[in-house]
């Protein structure tokens, strides 16, 4: 099943406001809230969609990112977040809803207390950021890369849990296993209850009873991981794309951080890519230009034969259609667009003076501008236009 556009499952347009976007969450994961739809696996899978619309299009770079190169470029082929679980959803509801799920957020009164989290605190890994450095051919085709990334990675042993054998633990009895603490005040208006994560456990629920000797508890390490990038065609220099779950392992078995990927553009030695297209200075002879020819130019495919007609001048842009960079999430390519250069030679033999200084005075080698031709930098601007 294709994934909908995020606009369209939060009903707004691509020129809403944050404020708009929040909005729309809002009443979207009221309406579709679990313990609001018990048992109604249709309404579980709109809230999770609206959950993922709203992670990308409430962060300013990920919307930026999505609304450039759309589900390639949040998540290579996948909408972004590689599927987001229940505690992803409700981490978010502290910025909707002004407090964190199960710790005094309104959902505490709308639904019984802190959804399916049960107030639990999840950890979450931190984002790691990494460059990748591309030729433009692979920016035209698209690559597969194999990157060895230095993170923290989730111990072994202990299945990320930091306790020995990942099963020694005890129910924290400071909160009783929930993750919460509640407290009641007394307040001119009666008294008045708030909820605050555990300190003992940190809002695990859990105490480790026996560390893991490999992590001390911490259920992470340092370690190394090859990571497979598949990087779509027609990347930009500078673009960020996103793997969701392959950034720094969280402590205590959480939710990994993500991979953010930023395109390094290595410079052809020969080709310049403006946009789609991709421009060739093409340097003849005055002789080829004045009797015309046939020579091959590189491409990022290779080599193409072209036609210099007789009488090219300085400045001619020729262009090779469909042999230029493909467009992102599009079957469109640009083009290759060849500049005419004129070369001049700096040193002649008294023979090849000779001979020019008999066609000095041919009406045929005076300059003769034509009324109506356009200049160069305006052929330019109407190919990029």
């Amino acid at each position: 099943m294709s994934k909908r556009d995020y606009y369209d499952v939060l009903g707004i347009t691509k020129s809403a406001t944050q404020a708009e976007v929040k909005s729309a969450y809002r009443k979207l994961a009221i309406k579709y809230h679990p313990d609001k739809n018990p048992d109604n696996s249709e309404a579980e899978e709109k809230f999770k969609e609206a959950a993922e619309a709203y992670e990308i299009l409430s962060n300013p770079e990920k919307r930026s990112n999505y609304d450039h190169y759309g589900f390639a470029g949040g998540g290579f082929g996948g909408g972004g977040q590689g599927g987001m679980n229940m505690d992803d959803i409700f981490s978010q509801f502290g910025d909707i809803f002004g407090g964190a799920a199960g710790q005094g957020s309104p959902f505490d009164s709308f639904f019984g207390g802190g959804g399916r989290s049960g107030g639990r605190r999840t950890s979450r890994g931190s984002n790691l950021r990494i460059r990748v450095k591309l030729t433009l051919e692979e920016i035209a085709s698209g690559v597969e890369k194999k990157i060895k990334v230095n993170k923290n990675v989730s111990c072994k042993p202990c299945k990320g849990t930091g306790a020995k054998d990942g099963a020694s633990f005890d129910k924290c009895t400071t909160c009783n296993g929930t993750g919460t603490v509640r407290r009641v005040t007394n307040t001119i208006l009666g008294q008045m209850q708030t909820s605050s994560t555990c300190p003992t456990c940190d809002g695990t629920g859990n105490i480790i009873s026996d560390k893991c000797d490999t992590c001390h508890g911490n259920g992470v390490h340092k370690g190394e991981e090859t990571i497979t990038i598949n990087i779509p065609p027609g990347v930009t220099e500078g673009i960020q794309l996103s793997m969701a779950g392959k950034g720094n392992a969280a402590p205590h078995d959480g939710i990994p951080g993500d991979l953010i990927i930023v395109i390094d553009e290595v410079p052809h030695e020969i080709l310049k890519r403006e946009g789609i297209n991709i421009i060739y200075d093409l340097y003849i002879s005055f002789v080829d230009a004045a009797l015309g020819t046939s020579v091959e130019v590189p491409t990022i495919n290779g080599k193409a034969k072209i036609k210099i007609e007789p009488g090219t001048q300085a400045g001619k842009i020729l262009r090779l259609k469909g042999k230029g960079v493909p467009e992102v999430n599009s079957y469109h390519k640009g083009d290759q667009l060849v500049y005419v250069n004129i070369w001049t030679p700096k040193t002649l033999s008294k023979e090849e003076k000779a001979q020019l200084e008999g066609l000095r005075e041919s009406s045929n080698f005076k300059p003769q501008p034509r009324k109506g031709e356009k200049s160069f930098f305006e052929r330019m601007k109407e190919y990029f236009d």
